[in-house]
């Protein structure tokens, strides 16, 4: 069989990728605030491609610059095109990565384009009688098109081509791939900026080639033609024909040095594309990895460690420690308010105590150890440790030192929770992750006795070798304080909260439940008036042809399948029609049932009518918390039947309310605290709307003149998205105005602000110096791309820097006030309990007579939690519910 070789434009495919989805461009953003849309569906075509071409060779051809010989021929050329958003060119960098964990080369060559780089190897190819597939979305590609040599070229997105070979080219223009440049010679490219013969497009250049074959042809018979304006534009244009041709024409003989038999595909690199995947947050790509090796070194041979297996004849070998103990229970699944239990080890490096047996830690030798508050535990996940061991009816005590935690605070980007990857960050290669030992999923293979004791020993070794080199790394770093007072603390307090959780009443959902099938059932009905027939408005197909065929609307955009349904599609059409809007409607009511009433009913427990939330402690790269299985953070707020899920949110016990306090535009005041800037410090004081001021000044308004809603919107989105490091591109998209205007509003902010300007430049200054960047109680994180010869990835992490002192000083200061909200609540003797935190907000459930003291008390120690150079501000409220309450 023939050799099968794949050349893809990089650039063409990047830009239609990013264009697909820019609509949602900030939904594809990974918690590094990385854009990641354009990567997202660059990765969906090389998945879909390479099922498809299975090929021999492959190669993703990139632009070099701006600056290439067709620019020495003609100067504006591709003069016309705006400047790429930033929210695209931050994802160039990464694309070439995910190319490269594909097995796949990159290349550019200066002064030329990546279509001369494709056309060149397409040739060799040719000549060699391999079969090619070139993937693209320019249409002006399709002249490479031979019998072995396929041009697809994207359509409406990535993942659906239209496949041109001369035969495909012949019927949907009439001529051949080598007339295509002797076209685009006649029309011109309005998209690469160079112009053709006036007035002459598509329809009159077949014509003309079809009759004479070539522009040379059509010149050598020029007099021929009978007098007209054509005939006239042709020969003025003359001169322009040609050097569009030229322009047109790819160069099939580039200097490349690169022949295919350099770019031999090497198949899925699975380590690296695994790596990109999480630091990219694509989970749905993670999981299609399953069965793939993902085991950093699942090979590597594991050195003796001794150990004793532990039972009941030799319980009496426990009471040994006294001073200091490591301890590691093993749970295959994530999840340790549910996971089975497959065995532990406790001990020290110089004798190792391991069993499967779980019901020994149970035993009153072993139990004591774990409680004693003189013996100190060395753990890998202490909130982990305290919640799993709480479920047999042990109280952990003394937690000194934990892995992940220690791990997580020296470096953010390494953020693993699996202790053999953490171990291997740090040097120890003979520790295998949980994925490797019990593979992936639900369905998990528990190992035999041998092979779990020694992995077990294995990692217990590892914490407690790790420990003494990751205090002192700590400590190095000036991180103590935060690691002792504040993250190891914390994670007592959220084990706390996740093992109290809160209640959810069931009644009170499916109630809801039933309304909302009620309405919409009622909804369906409408829809099906207003179309004048039945039909499944789930179906994007149906209520495609609907919409587009039956009642006319405006199409705006094509899928493969026929017709856009998508929501951004749909509020462009709202105004046109009464059932755009009710569909609308449906679809957000049935997603809240679907997803939350459903959902949230899934994961009530049993026994005692409550949800337990995991809080993810080290994942973000700001130290934000996260809140899993199930997320009480993403909660709809903004539909008023999103809300009402809260009113199944209540007290567990009667006569308690729901008690809620948040920060008001915590991240703004710790931005005007950090910058120091005097404007943005007087609104605050002053107690001014913070959005209402900045609309003032960056509108030019008088003291007198009125801020009208649409004003504060945009002020509004130009005061967050500065803390977001946001882009003329990203904040126009945000609020509906040109690129143009949005640059104006972001200088005109920075005109008034100055301070703040003055920090960004000196945190990004401070950052190329140190390679990192810290939040007020020390909090680092590392930017290694501050200094990358790459444009994008170092304007990337100069946003990164800006930003995360902001946002990760607003992390510390909740995690500060959470704990000194527990130990206040115990030192006045309340029962009032921390329930909850979502983003800025804590919630309570406390007897009704406690109120009044929380209303003081609450505000009082949150206000306190750190001392800035404007007021933090807390506003609470209280009810029978947490919808009353907020």
């Amino acid at each position: 069989m023939a050799k099968k070789v794949l050349l893809i434009d990089g650039n063409s495919v990047a830009f239609r990728a990013f264009f697909a989805l820019f609509q949602q461009v900030d939904k594809f953003v990974n918690q590094d605030g990385l854009h990641t849309g354009a990567i997202f569906g660059f990765n969906k075509m090389l998945d879909i491609i390479l099922d498809e071409v299975k090929p021999d060779y492959a190669i993703v051809a990139f632009d070099a610059g701006k600056t290439t010989f067709r620019t020495e021929m003609f100067p504006d050329y591709k003069g016309g095109r705006s400047k790429t958003p930033s929210e695209l060119s931050e994802q160039m960098p990464f694309i070439k990565k995910l190319v490269q964990a594909h097995g796949i080369k990159t290349y550019e060559l200066p002064n030329y384009e990546a279509d001369d780089i494709i056309g060149t190897l397409a040739k060799e190819a040719d000549n060699s009688g391999y079969m090619t597939t070139v993937v693209t979305g320019d249409r002006d590609l399709t002249q490479l098109s031979t019998d072995n040599v396929t041009v697809s070229v994207t359509k409406k997105g990535v993942t659906e081509v239209e496949n041109y070979d001369p035969v495909h080219v012949m019927e949907k223009y009439e001529i051949t791939p080598a007339q295509i440049i002797d076209m685009k010679g006649l029309m011109g490219d309005a998209s690469d900026n160079y112009p053709g013969v006036t007035k002459v497009g598509e329809k009159t250049a077949i014509k003309l080639l079809k009759q004479y074959g070539t522009i040379e042809g059509i010149y050598e018979h020029i007099d021929e033609f009978k007098q007209s304006k054509m005939k006239e534009h042709l020969i003025e244009d003359q001169e322009l024909a040609f050097q569009a041709k030229k322009l047109a024409t790819i160069n099939q003989d580039a200097p490349i040095e690169i022949k295919l038999s350099d770019i031999e595909f090497k198949g899925i690199q699975t380590e690296e594309l695994i790596e990109l995947y999480r630091q990219l947050d694509f989970k749905s790509y993670l999981a299609k990895l399953d069965g793939e090796q993902i085991s950093l070194d699942l090979d590597a041979a594991l050195s003796e460690i001794e150990f004793t297996v532990l039972n009941q004849d030799n319980l009496n070998e426990v009471n040994q420690f006294n001073d200091e103990i490591t301890l590691y229970v093993e749970m295959p699944d994530s999840n340790y308010h549910t996971s089975e239990f497959t065995g532990f080890v406790m001990g020290n490096n110089s004798h190792w105590l391991v069993s499967r047996d779980i019901d020994l830690l149970q035993s009153d030798e072993i139990k004591s150890v774990l409680e004693s508050n003189d013996i100190k535990k060395n753990v890998f996940n202490a909130k982990a440790m305290t919640v799993a061991l709480n479920r047999l009816g042990i109280k952990l005590n003394n937690l000194d030192f934990d892995l992940l935690l220690a791990s997580y605070l020296l470096d953010t980007n390494d953020n693993s929770d699996d202790l053999g990857q953490v171990a291997h960050e740090h040097g120890f290669m003979d520790v295998m992750s949980d994925e490797s030992v019990y593979g992936k999923g639900a369905k998990f293979a528990i190992p035999a006795d041998q092979e779990l004791f020694e992995h077990l020993a294995h990692k217990a070794n590892a914490i407690d070798v790790l420990h003494e080199k990751l205090v002192k790394e700590l400590e190095t770093n000036e991180q103590t304080a935060l690691y002792r007072t504040i993250e190891l603390p914390l994670s007592n307090v959220l084990s706390k909260m996740e093992i109290r959780g809160i209640h959810v009443n069931a009644d009170t959902l499916e109630s809801m439940g039933s309304k909302l099938i009620e309405r919409m059932s009622e909804m369906k009905q409408l829809i099906y008036q207003e179309a004048g027939e039945e039909f499944n408005i789930n179906s994007p197909k149906q209520l495609g042809e609907i919409l587009f065929e039956k009642m006319g609307l405006p199409v705006i955009k094509k899928t493969k399948t026929g017709y856009s349904t998508a929501v951004d599609v749909l509020e462009k059409l709202r105004a046109d029609a009464p059932i755009v809007d009710n569909v609308l409607q449906y679809r957000q009511i049935s997603k809240l049932q679907s997803t939350y009433i459903e959902g949230l009913l899934k994961v009530i427990h049993s026994t005692d009518q409550k949800v337990h939330t995991r809080y993810l402690q080290t994942l973000t790269q700001t130290g934000r918390l996260s809140s899993v299985d199930p997320n009480l953070q993403n909660i709809p707020i903004r539909l008023e039947e999103g809300r009402k899920i809260r009113q199944a949110f209540e007290p567990s016990h009667e006569g308690w309310e729901i008690f809620s306090s948040d920060y008001s535009q915590i991240e703004l005041r710790v931005l005007a605290h950090i910058t120091g800037d005097k404007n943005l410090q007087e609104a605050f004081i002053e107690d001014e709307d913070i959005h209402a001021s900045t609309a003032r000044r960056i509108f030019k308004l008088g003291p007198n003149d009125e801020i009208n809603r649409d004003q504060r919107r945009q002020a509004k989105a130009v005061n967050f998205g500065i803390v977001y490091g946001i882009s003329d591109f990203g904040l126009a998209q945000n609020i509906g105005i040109t690129r143009k205007q949005a640059k104006m509003f972001i200088e005109t902010y920075f005109e008034e602000f100055p301070g703040v300007k003055q920090y960004i430049d000196d945190i990004v200054g401070l950052a190329h110096q140190q390679g990192y960047v810290e939040t007020l109680t020390n909090r680092r994180r590392y930017l290694p791309d501050i200094h990358a010869k790459n444009f994008n990835l170092r304007s990337f992490a100069e946003r990164t820097a800006m930003n995360t002192p902001i946002q990760g000083s607003a992390a510390d200061i909740i995690k500060i006030a959470m704990i000194k909200m527990e130990d206040a609540l115990k030192d006045a003797g309340l029962q009032a309990k921390m329930l909850l935190q979502i983003h800025d907000e804590l919630v309570f459930e406390a007897p009704a007579e406690e109120i009044p003291t929380l209303e003081k008390l609450v505000p009082r120690i949150m206000d306190s939690a750190v001392s800035l150079d404007v007021p933090l501000k807390v506003e609470s409220a209280h009810g029978k519910t947490w919808y009353e309450a907020k």
